[in-house]
C-alpha cells in the first residue's frame, strides 16, 4: 500500500501559506499501472496551476469561509484510488480551502492521512464546517448504549415485595367497645348521604379531639370468632379514609382529606397510626401452626390472587409480617351411591390451593395476602406451615 504526500501553496487575503495534505492508501497499486488519477497526480496538476491561481487570488481575493456545496454527502465512505483533489471537491465549493475544514481525529493513529474505508463526516464547531473520520476499520468501535436487564444478587430470605405493595392496606382490629365510643360521622353541610375528600362533616362524640388532629375513618366490618374455641377476637374495620378535626366539641367539625372509598353516617374515627414498614423477611411460620380463614376482606363468598382474608392466628401464635403459609380446602361431604350402607356420607381429601402471605398482624388475628391461588378460597379453608 503507497501513501502519497500532496504539496499545495495558496493564498489567503494578504498571507501566503504553504500546506501539506496527506493521503494514505488511495494512490493506484503497482498492479493497476498508474491507470488511476492518484494524489500524486494531483498535487503535480495543482502545481501546474498555481502560477494562475495565484494570479486570480490577486485579482479577487477567496471568500472569507469555506462554503460548503449544497450536494455534499453528510457521510462519504473513500475508495481506493479517489484523489484528494476528488473529495475536496465533493464537499467545497473551493477544493481549496479543505485545509481549513479537515479536522483531525485524534482517536486514530496518524489522523493526517485519508484511507480507503475511512468515513468522512461534516460536523459544524462554533458555527464552522469541519470534516472529521467518523468511522472505518482505523476508528475504534463505537459501543451504543441500549436498555438492558442487570442480575443482582441477593439474599434469599429477604424480598421487598415491592410488587405486592399496592394490594396491601392499613386494616385496624378493634375491640367492639373501643369502636361503640369513638367518634362517628353524623352529618355533612348538605344533604347528601355519602361524602368524599374535601367534604366538611360533622362529628358526634369528639369532645377529647384537638384542632388539626387527624383521625382514620373506619367501617364496622364484623365481628371475629374463633371457629375452633369460639373465642372473641375483634371487630374487623374496612379502611374508609381520613379526616382532620377543624373545630373539636360533642359535635366537632372535621375534612375528609383522602378516601378510600366513600364515607357514610356512622363511620367511625380512631387515633391516626403512622404508615407501616411493608419491608420485611419473607419466612415460615412455627413449625405445626395451623389456622382457619375466618373473614374475606370486602368480598362475600371467595376471594382470588391478590385479595386478603383474615386468619384466626396472631402475634400470640407467633406470627408475624412476612410469614408464608399454605392454603387447604376442606374436603366435600358427598354420599356414596354404590355403598352397601344407605346414604353413606364420605368425607373428600383437602387439597392444597395456593398460597397466603402475612401482611398486618394484631394480638389474635392477622391479615393475608393470597400469593398464589390454583382456585379460590373461602371462609373455613385451613392455612399452614409449608
Amino acid at each position: 500500500m503507497y501513501k502519497t504526500r500532496a504539496t499545495t501553496t495558496f493564498v489567503l487575503p494578504g498571507i501566503l501559506f504553504s500546506v501539506t495534505l496527506l493521503l494514505g492508501a488511495c494512490a493506484a497499486t503497482p498492479e493497476n499501472g498508474g491507470g488511476e488519477t492518484t494524489a500524486s497526480d494531483s498535487g503535480t496538476a495543482q502545481a501546474e496551476a498555481r502560477p494562475a491561481r495565484e494570479a486570480q487570488d490577486e485579482r479577487s481575493p477567496p471568500e472569507a469561509e469555506p462554503e460548503i456545496r449544497e450536494s455534499a454527502p453528510e457521510r462519504y465512505v473513500v475508495k481506493k484510488g479517489d484523489t484528494l483533489w476528488d473529495i475536496s471537491a465533493m464537499f467545497l465549493q473551493d477544493p481549496w480551502y479543505w485545509p481549513e475544514i479537515w479536522l483531525v481525529n485524534p482517536e486514530i493513529e496518524n489522523p493526517h492521512l485519508i484511507y480507503p474505508g475511512d468515513v468522512l463526516s461534516i460536523h459544524y464547531v462554533d458555527g464552522r464546517p469541519r470534516i472529521t473520520v467518523d468511522g472505518g476499520p482505523r476508528v475504534r468501535p463505537t459501543h451504543r448504549l441500549s436498555p438492558e436487564a442487570r442480575v443482582v444478587e441477593r439474599d434469599e430470605d429477604v424480598s421487598p415485595i415491592s410488587t405486592l405493595q399496592s394490594f396491601m392496606f392499613r386494616p385496624q382490629v378493634l375491640d367492639e367497645e373501643t369502636l361503640e365510643n369513638a367518634p362517628y360521622i353524623l352529618a355533612s353541610q348538605d344533604e347528601r348521604v355519602i361524602f368524599g375528600p374535601g367534604d366538611r362533616v360533622y362529628v358526634r362524640n369528639a369532645e377529647d379531639t384537638e384542632r388539626y388532629e387527624l383521625y382514620h375513618i373506619v367501617r364496622h366490618d364484623g365481628a371475629l370468632t374463633d371457629p375452633d374455641t369460639g373465642e372473641d377476637l375483634g371487630v374487623a374495620t374496612l379502611p374508609v379514609g381520613e379526616a382532620e378535626i377543624i373545630e373539636p366539641g360533642n359535635v366537632a367539625r372535621a375534612d375528609i382529606r383522602k378516601g378510600e372509598r366513600e364515607a357514610i353516617r356512622g363511620d367511625r374515627l380512631v387515633p391516626y397510626a403512622e404508615e407501616q414498614d411493608m419491608l420485611f423477611d419473607i419466612g415460615r411460620p412455627p413449625a405445626g401452626t395451623e389456622g382457619t380463614i375466618i373473614s374475606l376482606f370486602d368480598a362475600l363468598s371467595q376471594i382470588g390472587q391478590l385479595q386478603a382474608a383474615i386468619i384466626n392466628r396472631g402475634e400470640r401464635d407467633g406470627i408475624e409480617n412476612g410469614q408464608v403459609l399454605t392454603a387447604f380446602t376442606a374436603g366435600r361431604e358427598v354420599r356414596d351411591p354404590i355403598s352397601d350402607r344407605a346414604n353413606e356420607v364420605v368425607t373428600l381429601p383437602e387439597e392444597e390451593v395456593g398460597t397466603v402471605m402475612v401482611f398486618q398482624t394484631f394480638e389474635k388475628v392477622s391479615y393475608v395476602l393470597v400469593t398464589e391461588a390454583e382456585r379460590t378460597l373461602r371462609e373455613g379453608d385451613k392455612v399452614r406451615t409449608p
